[in-house]
């Protein structure tokens, strides 16, 4: 180990909180966040406002569970994460009328 590349633990949460600061730049609000991670999780980056107006809007309980359907599939049988979490939310809404 070379002792000028070691940084210190102060220097490292620094960066961590300078990159965190970055990435949350533009959101304000909690529901901003969900949704961007939604779009995240779901690899549906192009659709991110659609996420953020459904986590303004749909309970978050119907979310999460339309969520922990698509994380609990089997990953390689899964072509499309979105379509399938967008199936089972429509579904929880009509259960849910």
């Amino acid at each position: 180990m070379n002792k000028g590349s070691t940084t210190s633990i102060g220097d490292q949460l620094f960066k961590f909180k300078e990159t965190l600061e970055k990435r949350n730049k533009y959101v304000k609000n909690e529901f901003q966040a969900y949704g961007l991670d939604l779009a995240k999780e779901l690899d549906d980056w192009k659709n991110k406002s659609l996420y953020l107006r459904l986590a303004k809007n749909t309970p978050r309980d119907i979310l999460e569970k339309a969520r922990y359907f698509v994380k609990d599939q089997n990953p390689g049988s899964i072509k499309t994460p979105y379509k399938l979490f967008m199936w089972k939310l429509k579904e929880l809404k009509k259960d849910q009328k």
